[in-house]
């Protein structure tokens, strides 16, 4: 592990999804595979801090409009209809990586699924160097895997972290991290400790 090179992403690791006063709990979406997550990876980023790795935070983000009002997809009114004003605003608390987590080298913000989606993350860790990807977050079937394909398509070397990502439903974060065998390698929190 070349740990100048190697950065662990948290994807969406943010208090509007995880926290007990963030959004999605406010909203009633909540799920113990998520709640999990921050204790389990907070080892983690310590260890890839202390080995001098970087620490990449992408950030889900509703970009306000006139009188605040944020720009929500159809798509994700249907899912989520409790979102409105505030919620995942840039700069806002409930936009920002968990406390547990942070601090973040790299913070980059993002409208859709995937992180390299019309966002400056190619160009970040292009200029910083980095050519692995450790993948951790929120969730396994959405942001996880839209980014790490995209990753794959950019020509970066990626690990999913498979109990440092999650899903709502378990089933749907097994059947997600199987199918991303084919562009990335699949390991555990214990595996890049042992490294």
């Amino acid at each position: 592990m070349n740990w100048d090179t190697t950065a662990l992403m948290f994807l969406d690791m943010q208090n509007d999804f995880l926290h007990a006063d963030g959004a999605y709990a406010r909203g009633g979406a909540t799920s113990d595979h998520l709640a999990v997550l921050p204790a389990r990876l907070q080892p983690l980023a310590d260890h890839v801090r202390k080995k001098g790795g970087w620490i990449v935070s992408t950030h889900f983000t509703l970009i306000p409009g006139k009188g605040g009002d944020p720009f929500i997809s159809d798509h994700l009114k249907k899912l989520r209809p409790f979102l409105g004003k505030g919620d995942f605003a840039p700069g806002s608390w409930g936009h920002a990586l968990l406390d547990d987590l942070a601090p973040a080298d790299l913070y980059v913000d993002k409208v859709a699924y995937s992180a390299f989606y019309m966002s400056r993350l190619e160009w970040a860790l292009r200029t910083a160097g980095i050519k692995h990807i450790i993948g951790a977050g929120i969730v396994t079937n959405g942001g996880v895997t839209s980014t790490i394909r995209d990753a794959h398509v950019h020509g970066y070397e990626s690990t999913v972290l498979e109990d440092g990502c999650a899903a709502f439903d378990i089933q749907v974060h097994k059947t997600s991290i199987d199918a991303l065998r084919s562009v990335a390698a699949i390991a555990t929190i214990s595996d890049i400790l042992k490294e």
